[in-house]
């Protein structure tokens, strides 16, 4: 397949870049590197106004197609809806798994509707976006999947136990897909970033949280970059940050209760 020369390095194959999650965040850094590679971009995220506003960027700043379609992978069948309408006449060559929901707060406190829209969006929209890109891919010869994870999916995450349970679930997915799409032309990576500052952190209610304060989230656009470039060289897990490493690499090396232990120090509020 065609491949464009970027600044950033070789893009993946020609074709529409599907990004949810796109209005902010890590979403659109993507949504831009994607517009930077070439990709015609299809921006998908709850907030219409935002992504109509990132579409006419795209546009402008960079020559490409730019297409929106708001969906709120929360409710039953939006992810299957969304697929339908942005496959429709188009290739999809590149996916982005970028949407994704969080709560913290103890399991017993914390709102059961919160965790459900989080298993939604996190669990079965990423999990029907991926395969339906699996099977166009696969009829197409070719195509990458991006699926961002989190170093949550190391580890058990008291404070926030539903949120690193989905992201368990998605590495898991992520590693068992990729090894059976090997040699075929589609990839499937799951970036694994640590504290990124973006908004997701207020909206979770992680902001005063040590994983937080004690010190400096990562740069959206920095992630997004690390990530799309481990997504272009078919790298199946791309974790960043030396100390993020340590954190993924700690569960095979040390006892999971101490894992566990050290998790909620840094995920628990300090008034609890």
């Amino acid at each position: 397949m065609a491949r464009a020369k970027t600044a950033q390095g070789t893009a993946g194959p020609d074709g529409w870049a599907l990004v949810t999650g796109a209005s902010e965040g890590l979403g659109r850094e993507f949504a831009l590197i994607a517009a930077r590679a070439g990709h015609p971009v299809i921006l998908s995220a709850r907030q219409e106004d935002k992504l109509n506003a990132l579409a006419e960027e795209l546009r402008s700043r960079h020559g490409v197609r730019a297409e929106v379609i708001a969906a709120d992978l929360s409710v039953a069948g939006e992810a299957e809806r969304l697929w339908d309408r942005a496959a429709q006449g188009r290739r999809i060559a590149v996916l982005v798994n970028n949407a994704g929901l969080g709560i913290n707060g103890r399991f017993e406190s914390t709102e059961c509707g919160r965790e459900d829209a989080s298993v939604a969006v996190n669990v079965v929209a990423a999990t029907v976006l991926m395969k339906r890109a699996v099977q166009a891919m696969r009829a197409a010869d070719g195509g990458r999947i991006l699926n961002v994870g989190s170093t949550a999916g190391f580890m058990p995450g008291p404070e926030m136990a539903v949120y690193h349970a989905t992201k368990a679930y998605l590495l898991s997915l992520s590693e068992a897909v990729a090894e059976e799409l090997r040699g075929t032309g589609v990839t499937v990576t799951v970036l694994c970033p640590g504290a990124t500052a973006t908004r997701f952190a207020g909206a979770a209610g992680m902001e005063d949280i040590p994983l937080f304060t004690l010190m400096a989230p990562a740069k959206a656009r920095a992630v997004a970059e690390a990530g799309w470039r481990a997504m272009e060289r078919g790298q199946r897990i791309r974790v960043t940050g030396a100390i993020n490493k340590l954190f993924a690499a700690g569960p095979r090396f040390a006892p999971r209760w101490l894992v566990t232990r050290i998790a909620r120090i840094v995920l628990a509020r300090p008034h609890r």
